[in-house]
């Protein structure tokens, strides 16, 4: 069997924050096998603003200060995980199929394990590996494609993947608890949270730069701390359309997508539909890239989607 091994090794982007890269390429028969993997790790410190009884500063999101602390350390990944990934690639009868399974540890932890008891489902305070993808997928490039399983979600998912701290920390977690190994980058104070989600989506054709995804997704729902059981009689409507261009000048993409999701509270018994769209434009010149985006929705919370888009009384906050 041939190998055929890539690797490639990042500088140092902070002063204490280390990188590395790796791809092992293995053909076997009719597959193409893919063992990827990135490692981060970054030093932080953080300090709160804010009144005394309200400031708890975060050590990055997968570990908590002391209450009333206005500062604290860690050491962490930044926004993006440290992963090991494989993939397989195949073109059998026509079709194009591949699956992906990744595992995202963290570097925060010292031994404590999540215990769901912030009402966040699969997630503790200190939750320390994550399954993020597990999907197959299928199609040929004359009528698209069809995914099944858990990957990135669709709405919102080319606001991070054009975040510019994405290879870096952005901002820390802030006064939230809520339990993942990364930290937050522009979530939260740019954009909602894709998140990684159980989904079955179709993709078109590339025409020409357009393309347009639309899918379902797992009824998963946020505990917000307000509203903590929060259900769903449907399944999550999700979907985008861009359009990819590139000339001798200037490159980039413009893009839509939107998100709706029916949300019951299992005490009041009120339900509402939770909906949200945005648009967005990356624009990369030489060495200077610019992104523009904005969104809009009612009940849809902030950071993550559902995290306190209702209040007390069981009415849409934002």
């Amino acid at each position: 069997m041939n190998k055929n091994i890539k690797l490639a090794v990042a500088g140092a982007v902070l002063a204490l924050s280390a990188s590395a890269n790796a791809g092992i390429i293995i053909p076997a028969g009719e597959w193409t096998l893919d063992v990827n993997g990135n490692v981060n790790a970054f030093a932080s410190w953080t300090k709160g603003k804010g009144s005394v009884t309200n400031t708890t500063a975060i050590g990055g999101i997968a570990g908590a200060a002391q209450s009333h602390e206005d500062q604290t350390q860690s050491i962490n990944t930044g926004l993006l995980p440290a992963w090991l990934g494989f993939t397989g690639k195949t073109r059998q009868n026509d079709v194009d199929v591949e699956f992906t399974i990744s595992m995202q540890p963290g570097v925060s932890d010292n031994g404590l394990h999540g215990d769901n008891s912030n009402g966040v489902a699969g997630a503790g305070v200190n939750a320390a590996f994550l399954n993020r993808q597990t999907y197959v997928s299928f199609g040929d490039k004359s009528w698209g494609s069809i995914k099944l399983g858990k990957d990135l979600g669709i709405f919102a998912s080319d606001a991070i993947l054009n975040d510019m701290t994405l290879l870096g920390v952005g901002a820390g977690a802030g006064n939230s608890g809520a339990a993942v190994n990364t930290t937050l980058g522009g979530i939260g104070s740019g954009y909602i949270y894709a998140a990684w989600k159980g989904q079955i989506a179709y993709t078109t054709p590339n025409l020409n730069g357009l393309q347009a995804t639309i899918g379902i997704t797992n009824p998963n729902q946020w505990g917000d701390g307000v509203k903590s059981s929060l259900y769903q009689d449907r399944f999550g409507l999700e979907g985008k359309a861009s359009y990819s261009f590139a000339g001798d000048v200037a490159s980039g993409k413009l893009w839509v997508s939107g998100a709706s999701y029916d949300v019951t509270h299992s005490t009041a018994g009120a339900s509402h539909t939770a909906s949200v769209a945005d648009i967005g434009l990356n624009i990369n010149a030489g060495n200077l890239g610019l992104t523009g985006y904005y969104y809009s929705g009612e009940g849809v919370g902030t950071t993550a989607l559902g995290n306190l888009g209702y209040d007390y009384l069981w009415q849409k906050r934002f």
